[in-house]
């Protein structure tokens, strides 16, 4: 037998295979990375109806943070999350986490660094890690009792809608507008950019739009060792626990960047990995070294679009990679929206497409199925669905599988709750990149990091 070659993995080939977020951006615009906290020119409700970027890109002071930010690595960390000192609980999984995973992936090292530098990486050509940075692998061998990385969603004509790397500016222009269309959308939440926002994340919640993990400091995950890994997944979701009162079941990995050995971390911690099939690379525009223009992302977006026609969503629908990152990618998505809406027959969260009623390991939270979202009915219950409908959720590996439908409606009530309401804009999104001519807003009542009142809507 002829022994599987292993290739020196050099940055330069592998170029092309790094797409996703886009880490010099979130350095570019995000105050944590680039300068020491400076005192605080906002307060709760300047930060909930703000749409001037710039304003809205500043820190503020929270009480529930302050309250909490010794418990948490430090936002924005170079060097990656670690277990926090005395943290007995998230050591003592960790250890148990880790003894499986050794077991299970002994041959499988961090690749690189963090910073998505491969130079010298000696990798063997057979992807035997199903590295996704390697091929775009997303389905593990079936002996790794992995599930495969979600790429696109079940339902025919069917755009699944996320946005990555929030909360970040001008997050209200974008909130408002969703708000105004009935629009809920899968955000991907970075630990620390929720430690530096969180009101921008408490509106999320407060919206009905479903959170996931997007890791604490945004960087390669294969790069880590194993505390790293475990580190960079278990300080979100629980930061997402202690502020917004839910635990995510979903993550995605930065750059898509993921193999077996993190995959099996984030199975063990209850997380979906989700991955993407369309990238419209609105995170590129602006970052000198790649020369994208506001037209080349707009073509990204127009074949996606394209594809409806040509028939490829004609079985299923795509999962597009689309940001919050910056003012420019929520008002590009905004002006695309309507080519979006013509050409596909639903847009939807992935807990939707996906049939995942009970997206948080907290239950009293509902996801409406595809079948009520389709036909109108976004509320949701507090409660669980009539025992009699047949859903789907999330199992202990974390898995977003299933096509069954149910029904999810009520008015919501709860202990993490929100009294919520929008104004329709009389403005329009007529400037690409200011979107300080939208008027209306959103307002809510926050008494110390509990969010006051009921849903208005959730989903």
């Amino acid at each position: 037998m002829l022994a599987l070659a292993l290739i020196p993995f050099a940055l330069a080939p592998l170029a092309s295979a790094h797409r996703g977020c886009g880490g010099h951006e979130i350095g570019r615009r995000n105050l944590g990375m680039m300068e020491p906290r400076q005192a605080s020119p906002t307060d709760e409700a300047s930060g909930a109806v703000s749409i001037d970027p710039a304003f809205e890109c500043s820190y503020y002071s929270y009480a529930p943070v302050t309250n909490i930010k010794a418990n948490y690595p430090t936002p924005w960390i170079a060097t990656g999350a670690t277990i926090q000192p005395n943290d007995q609980a998230a050591m003592s999984l960790f250890q148990t986490i880790n003894a499986t995973v050794n077991a299970k992936f002994p041959n499988i090292h961090p690749k690189g660094n963090p910073n998505g530098s491969f130079v010298g990486v000696q990798y063997n050509n057979s992807d035997p890690d199903c590295w996704w940075s390697w091929h775009q692998c997303d389905t593990p061998a079936a002996d790794t009792g992995l599930q495969a990385d979600i790429t696109t969603v079940p339902e025919p004509l069917t755009w699944g809608l996320g946005f990555d790397d929030g909360p970040n500016c001008s997050h209200n222009a974008l909130y408002d507008y969703l708000a105004e269309n009935q629009q809920h959308a899968t955000m991907f939440y970075i630990g620390s950019n929720v430690m530096d926002w969180p009101l921008q994340a408490l509106r999320a919640m407060s919206d009905g739009h479903q959170i996931c993990v997007h890791t604490w400091s945004h960087q390669y995950m294969t790069a880590f060792d194993n505390e790293q890994v475990f580190a960079e997944l278990y300080y979100t979701r629980q930061v997402l626990k202690d502020l917004l009162g839910v635990t995510p079941k979903c993550w995605r990995p930065p750059y898509g960047d993921v193999d077996n050995r993190v995959r099996a971390f984030a199975a063990a911690l209850n997380l979906t990995t989700i991955v993407w099939s369309d990238d419209t690379e609105d995170w590129r525009e602006g970052v000198a070294a790649d020369d994208v223009s506001p037209a080349d992302v707009t073509s990204n977006y127009q074949a996606v679009v394209d594809k409806v026609a040509n028939g490829t969503y004609a079985t299923h629908g795509p999962v597009v990679l689309n940001h919050e990152l910056t003012n420019f990618t929520m008002s590009e998505f905004i002006s695309q929206y309507p080519s979006i809406k013509a050409a596909f027959q639903h847009i939807v969260p992935l807990c939707t497409a996906y049939n995942v009623t009970h997206p948080y390991e907290e239950e009293d939270i509902v996801c409406p199925d595809f079948a009520s979202y389709a036909a109108g009915t976004k509320n949701v219950s507090s409660s669980t669905p009539d025992t009699s409908s047949t859903t789907t959720s999330m199992g202990s590996s974390g898995s977003m599988t299933g096509s069954a439908t149910g029904s999810a409606t009520g008015s919501a009530t709860g202990s993490h709750s929100a009294s919520a309401s929008s104004s329709s804009k009389t403005g329009a999104a007529s400037a690409r990149l200011q979107l300080v001519g939208l008027t209306g807003g959103w307002t809510a009542l926050i008494f110390g990091g509990v969010i006051a009142g009921a849903f208005a809507t959730l989903f």
